[in-house]
């Protein structure tokens, strides 16, 4: 863990989905979520680094099945070159879209990962992106998932800000994970593929 400012050339925004901050199936502290992602989305739109906003398709019947009122993301997506959207169907962010396609033509290096949920789909984009070869930055109040409930003859619930922290530990050793959002950090990518990026990812939806 640092406490230093962290560059970061791409901010990906995992699955803040209405089903996933509002009504009774939002997470634990929704709202400082919410507060975050806004804040780190407003930087790294001023700073000039790629947004992808990443969309979980669930199963039918799902909280988050699509076209459904919980599917639709939460904050406003600024559709442009270094803005778009990628839909997904696994907890991976890359498993079959066009993200990492998105992020070589955009010449992405070191990048920043918040949203939902802590120990999943922001674990598992996280390590692909580790494993590609990027810096990968992920601020410990910028995640959330849901408390784990009790397992009898295992263990007690386990809350959702305990386990967090642990899907965050998981990777420290490997990523940056710095404690608050405003240590991070934006700066441009180096590429020009924006264009190519951003027909490339509405395609994959």
């Amino acid at each position: 863990m640092t406490d230093s400012p962290l560059p970061a050339q791409a901010l990906l925004v995992v699955d803040v989905q209405k089903a996933g901050v509002t009504g009774d199936r939002a997470v634990p502290g929704a709202a400082v979520l919410l507060e975050r992602t806004a804040d780190l989305l407003a930087r790294a739109r001023a700073a000039g680094a790629l947004v992808v906003h990443l969309q979980n398709d669930g199963e039918p019947g799902a909280d988050d099945a699509p076209h459904t009122p919980g599917w639709a993301l939460h904050l406003p997506v600024q559709a442009g070159p270094a803005e778009c959207v990628i839909r997904k169907t696994w907890d991976d962010g890359f498993q079959e879209t066009a993200l990492g396609e998105v992020l070589t033509e955009a010449g992405v290096g070191p990048l920043a990962v918040c949203g939902l949920m802590s120990e999943m789909c922001v674990q598992a984009t996280a390590r692909t992106a580790l494993a590609r070869g990027h810096r990968v930055v992920l601020p410990y109040d910028a995640h959330a998932t849901h408390d784990v409930p009790a397992a009898p003859g295992i263990s007690e619930a386990v809350p959702a800000a305990v386990v967090s922290r642990v899907a965050a530990w998981a990777i420290s050793a490997d990523a940056d994970v710095t404690t608050a959002a405003v240590d991070v950090v934006f700066e441009a990518p180096s590429g020009s593929g924006y264009p190519l990026a951003r027909a490339r990812a509405d395609a994959t939806g």
